[in-house]
């Protein structure tokens, strides 16, 4: 799993009780021609990243369609769709909210060197064993995690390192020019307390102009105050090399497949069945209209119409992922017969 930057960074803005959700969700079966700019799609590619995650998909109303799937030529994927799905708009009475994420790519060394010095750590026993462990200031302060040979590797920027904790997952990017990618490992234990909104009770910022950039600024501009904030969220990740995902292809989602940019979006489960198609529309910094895939899942990513797509690897895709949070809208392609049980008389 992947836990989205831009979702977390204002973590508890979005609240919902299971039971609450659960009491208002509402469903309405759409035509296909209610879904704005479907036409216009590339559904091949869409197909291509369904196609990526459907062998996962063991629920006996998706095995048809994963099959018909395997002998679609991508010129057919949108007869593919609109022959074996039908579009249900899924509500839960909470506000639709759509962010987005990234992977970051920070620089550093498999060993350490005087320009690379934070290292990454691999999980301890102890942290497996005692729940919580060490908070992040006891970690560091005591230095716990020294010579253990629990390091993966050495970045240069412990600022980087902290939101690449938050993120999860991410790229290092070697003296070499290879590329390092490592996963969410674990952690100690200890519950995450965000330091965006941290600094919103404060008045460093106000919610609706809070960034990650934004963030890391203000700790480099401020770096004793900035190492007292970072210590305010308690929570430490710990990760693992992920050497068998090839660097040209994304990260693993919650699915435990690679991601595509653009073409994956981290969904809730309780409401979004991982693996479905998923219609997005969504405005704001720019516009979106395009069929993706929910292969993802995060923190705080909650709700019904909760949306945080995936918008590829580095400094570009940060800044991209970053701009996005505006409402939208969000409507799931379901199976014929699943469709069919929510509401026989429009589904067929």
């Amino acid at each position: 799993m992947i836990a989205a930057l831009g979702a977390v960074l204002l973590a508890g803005a979005v609240l919902m009780t299971s039971d609450k959700a659960l009491a208002e969700t509402t469903y309405d079966i759409l035509g296909f021609d209610d879904l704005d700019g479907w036409k216009a799609d590339d559904h091949g590619a869409a197909l291509a990243v369904f196609l990526n995650s459907c062998a996962d998909l063991d629920d006996p109303d998706w095995h048809p369609v994963c099959v018909a799937a395997k002998t679609q030529a991508p010129g057919a994927a949108r007869g593919f769709f609109e022959t074996l799905f039908r579009p249900v708009l899924i509500r839960d009475g909470q506000s639709p909210l759509f962010t987005g994420y990234f992977e970051p790519e920070l620089n550093g060394s498999r060993l350490p060197t005087d320009r690379f010095r934070h290292p990454l750590y691999l999980t301890p026993p102890e942290a497996e064993k005692s729940r919580p462990w060490l908070s992040r200031r006891g970690l560091l302060e005591t230095k716990s995690l020294e010579n253990r040979n629990l390091e993966i590797a050495w970045v240069d920027d412990p600022v980087d390192l902290f939101f690449l904790q938050i993120q999860g997952s991410g790229r290092i990017r070697l003296p070499d020019g290879q590329v390092l990618r490592v996963g969410y490992g674990g952690t100690n234990g200890h519950p995450y307390r965000s330091i965006g909104a941290e600094l919103v009770r404060r008045g460093v910022f106000s919610a609706q102009r809070i960034s990650a950039e934004g963030i890391k600024s203000w700790i480099r501009l401020n770096p004793e105050a900035g190492q007292e904030l970072m210590y305010h969220n308690p929570s430490y990740v710990f990760f693992r090399e992920l050497s068998h995902v090839a660097p040209e292809h994304g990260p693993l989602g919650a699915m435990n497949r690679s991601v595509t940019p653009l073409r994956s979006v981290a969904v809730d489960p309780e409401f979004t069945p991982l693996g479905a198609p998923v219609w997005v529309e969504t405005d704001g910094a720019f516009s979106l209209r395009r069929l993706m895939v929910a292969q993802d899942t995060g923190s705080a990513i909650k709700g019904a119409q909760r949306a945080d797509i995936f918008f590829g690897t580095g400094a570009a895709a940060g800044q991209s992922a970053g701009r996005l949070r505006y409402p939208g809208r969000l409507v799931v392609l379901l199976p014929l017969e699943r469709a069919m049980a929510l509401d026989p008389d429009r589904a067929g």
